[in-house]
Formats: structure tokens, C-alpha cells, sequence
């Protein structure tokens, strides 16, 4: 079972795809960037939260 936070990621991902600009996840930036733009999602690493 995937977790709250993969889920949520691949709903934004599935709800970004319709958009003229290309959508990638987790990829690296490429040399050239499409004359429609670009988007990146990057899941990132979590970490541990900061408590003050």
C-alpha cells in the first residue's frame, strides 16, 4: 500500500499531465528546455521535521 505522501505526489503528477507543458517526475533538468516549458516534480527527501 502506498503512503499518504506517494499518493498525494502521484495525483499531482496525474493532474499536471493535461497541461500543454511537458511534465516529468524525479527527473533531471534536461540541456535544453521544450518552447512549451517544462515541469518538474521532485519527491524529494522527507527528513526529519525541525521542532522548536
Amino acid at each position: 500500500m502506498p503512503t499518504t505522501r506517494e499518493t498525494v505526489l502521484a495525483a499531482l503528477h496525474a493532474r499536471l499531465l493535461p497541461l500543454a507543458t511537458l511534465v516529468l517526475r524525479d527527473e533531471v533538468l534536461p540541456e535544453r528546455i521544450p518552447a512549451s516549458g517544462l515541469i518538474i516534480l521532485r519527491d524529494g527527501q522527507p527528513g526529519e521535521p525541525e521542532v522548536t
